[in-house]
């Protein structure tokens, strides 16, 4: 006779896989859901440098580096070709307005102006034997009008005695009327003659004006060789420092080069480069100070270049009141220029991790220091000390600001 077995009832050991799995399996999802997945790196302590986020008065202000210069630079150039015969100064010397600096070679030159000293030579006995001429020919004249007044007074004197002669009765009447024409004709004569001499006169003066603005032009044209012969001897045209005088014995220099400068040793300015991104907030005027030997000196912005090339663009500061003693071309000056008034903010101090963040994040340290967690934060300004925080950070926080390289996109850094 068969017998019915009962199943047992409660926990089976074929159930016990299934079990451990769907335990396993409810880890997984509570690990996916509340674990803390996060990149994370450990760090010492020692190899970072965290800096406290404080509430301060932010000095908007940027520090610059610049050169000084003179304020007044005048270009150096040769008013004739030729080729480097001497040297008289080198490169640096001080120089007063007239002083020699370089003496060049034409024989081109030297040539002209002698065939057109030659040329006024020639000029000048020309016009002497041509003003020779017209002062005979103006004797010649006088003296013909002398004889020509001659004539007129005896053909009178004749016609005046045969008129009373005429009027007696005691010449014929032919006598009478040839005495009379003979006295007209030779005072027409004389009229004309005198005309003549009038006219010839004033050609005479007309030759001689020309014959002296001729050679006169001449003489001009003789005076700008010879000056272009002594412009071979290149001279200072103002008092200074000669700079940029790079010549070498033999060397071509064609006309109007530039040969060097003269420096005006009388004003200075400083010259720097500024970041682009300050180029709206600088402007003519705008002050700053920098420090030289323990005394501080004030200067502010002249001229602001408009032109951006890699990413700067260029300032000229010059002097308010004292300049500094011992100025030198070439000197540079570390100027801190103030762009507004100091305001109240969020700051931390500047450093390296600025370089790989742009400013856009940081790591903040936990309460404990035992970690930092990457935080985004927005920076406004910045000055050589402190940028300006205006989201993300608390005053009393600490942060990260030495460099980031080494951490990747690490999210968390366990200190230790």
């Amino acid at each position: 006779m068969d017998r019915i077995i009962e199943q047992k009832k409660g926990l089976k050991k074929k159930h016990i896989p299934f079990i451990i799995g769907g335990g396993l399996f409810l880890i997984l999802i509570g690990w996916l859901i509340f674990g803390d997945h996060s990149s994370k790196m450990r760090v010492k302590s020692a190899s970072v440098i965290v800096s406290s986020v404080e509430q301060g008065a932010f000095n908007d202000y940027i520090r610059l580096s610049g050169q000084v210069q003179p304020k007044t630079s005048i270009l150096l150039t040769s008013l004739e070709s030729g080729v480097v015969e001497r040297r008289a100064v080198n490169e640096g010397a001080i120089v007063k307005k007239g002083d020699t600096l370089l003496v060049l070679r034409n024989p081109d030159l030297v040539k002209q102006t002698r065939d057109i000293e030659v040329q006024y030579i020639d000029m000048q006995n020309s016009n002497r034997d041509a003003a020779i001429g017209l002062e005979k020919e103006k004797l010649s004249m006088q003296q013909q009008r002398l004889t020509a007044k001659i004539e007129a007074n005896r053909a009178r004197r004749t016609f005046e005695q045969q008129q009373s002669l005429y009027n007696d009765g005691l010449t014929t009447q032919e006598e009478y009327l040839r005495a009379k024409e003979n006295d007209e004709l030779a005072q027409t004569n004389l009229q004309l003659l005198v005309k003549r001499l009038y006219q010839d006169s004033l050609y005479q003066e007309v030759q001689r004006v020309k014959m002296a603005q001729a050679l006169d032009n001449m003489y001009k044209n003789v005076e700008i060789a010879r000056r272009r012969v002594d412009d071979l001897n290149v001279r200072a045209t103002h008092d200074g420092q000669l700079s940029s005088f790079n010549i070498q014995l033999g060397q071509n220099i064609s006309t109007g080069a530039t040969i060097g400068l003269i420096n005006m040793l009388d004003e200075y300015k400083v010259q720097v480069s500024i970041d682009e991104r300050y180029i709206d907030r600088i402007a003519a005027g705008l002050g700053g100070v920098f420090e030289r030997q323990g005394t501080e000196y004030a200067v502010e912005v002249s001229t602001v270049y408009p032109d951006v090339k890699d990413g700067l663009f260029r300032a000229d500061f010059t002097f308010v009141g004292e300049t500094p003693r011992n100025i030198r071309v070439g000197q540079t000056y570390y100027i801190n220029l103030q762009l507004g008034e100091p305001t109240e903010a969020v700051l931390i101090p500047r450093g390296s991790f600025f370089a790989s963040t742009g400013g856009k994040w940081v790591y903040v340290l936990s309460s404990d220091g035992s970690e930092a967690v990457r935080r985004e934060i927005k920076i406004a300004r910045q000055n050589p000390v402190y940028y300006e925080v205006i989201e993300g950070l608390q005053p009393g926080e600490k942060v990260i600001t030495s460099s980031y390289d080494n951490f990747g996109e690490s999210e968390r850094l366990i200190l230790n």
